[in-house]
């Protein structure tokens, strides 16, 4: 990617698209998704006994993806300005449906990650692996330095886990809990539930489904976002405005109305960068103003298809 640094004009793109009406709340449209995914659990629910348990499964992957993306987009304040009443909902999807927490996502990914994108002692996703896409800091682990390229497409199958695993080592740590206490009646609601209903090994085939699947979809989803783009130091990140951080550290994903609905938005992940708070429903208009800006302004604009995004991470997996 270009090294030329950006030009600071960051207030007349974001001019442009407040004008528009593109960063304002959707409250209405993102109370009915709240809705549809509480919905749509409860039929799964009250119908588990129908099922065929992959079926019910992927149903239940489908779900807690949806989830996965409202608690997103609900602690990024998309819906709603008030951040109590944003946080205290989200732990209906994050907490109870995924038995993750909001807090520790907040301060690892809206804190952190947003602030000081692909910043190597900031930003904690950069780190992943022992530090697999950190070229000038490169871990410990020699084993790790020369499979990583490997180790690291098996360890997609146990994303959802690790979160789960991350989200209670922080509430624990920060006594949290009120929130560890709601994260716990994930398992008596939704798995408690499902192995009293159905029979143990149709139980254990939605639980093995839902767990790999879930897990696939948000790892290809997320790497997709940073990984192989950019990489600072600290002393360099300081130096960067918030347009250049942004737009170098991420990367956005051709693709319409499907590939928006399946990435949840985070494909127009340069836009999302740039506008945290315009709401996932408006990214793909926001994505419009961001290239003509950008053109017009001759500035680089990393955006791949999701194969080639892929291919690029692979090989950047190897260079590092």
């Amino acid at each position: 990617m270009s090294q030329v640094p950006y030009p600071d004009i960051f207030d007349l793109l974001k001019t442009q698209v407040r004008d528009a009406g593109l960063l304002e709340r959707v409250p209405v449209r993102g109370s009915i998704e709240m809705i549809a995914v509480i919905g749509s659990l409860g039929v799964a629910f009250a119908t588990m006994k129908m099922w065929n348990p992959v079926l019910l499964g992927l149903f239940l992957t489908l779900v807690f993806t949806r989830a996965v993306f409202v608690s997103h987009d609900i602690l990024h304040l998309q819906y709603f300005k008030n951040k109590k009443l944003s946080f205290r909902l989200s732990y209906l999807f994050s907490a109870i449906i995924l038995s993750n927490s909001s807090s520790w996502w907040d301060y690892k990914h809206n804190v952190n990650h947003h602030t000081w994108c692909n910043v190597v002692e900031k930003d904690e996703d950069i780190r992943a692996l022992d530090g697999a896409f950190t070229p000038n800091h490169k871990g410990n682990s020699p084993f790790l330095k020369k499979y990583k390229h490997i180790i690291f497409w098996g360890a997609m199958f146990f994303m959802y886990p690790a979160f789960i695993v991350q989200s209670y080592r922080f509430v624990i740590r920060q006594k949290h809990y009120g929130e560890l206490f709601l994260m716990l009646l994930h398992w008596p609601i939704i798995w408690g539930s499902i192995f009293y209903t159905l029979p143990f090994t149709d139980a254990l085939i939605v639980f093995v489904t839902l767990y790999l699947v879930l897990s696939v979809w948000l790892a290809f989803g997320f790497i997709t976002n940073h990984l192989g783009c950019d990489v600072f130091d600290l002393e360099e990140g300081r130096e960067l405005s918030w347009m250049e951080m942004q737009m170098r550290g991420s990367r956005s994903l051709r693709g319409g109305t499907f590939i928006h609905w399946f990435y949840g938005g985070l494909n127009t992940q340069i836009e999302h960068h740039l506008f945290p708070k315009a709401p996932r429903f408006n990214l793909l208009k926001v994505q419009k103003y961001t290239r003509t800006f950008a053109k017009k302004h001759g500035i680089s604009y990393f955006e791949t298809t999701p194969l080639e995004a892929y291919i690029q991470i692979n090989h950047a997996l190897k260079a590092y």
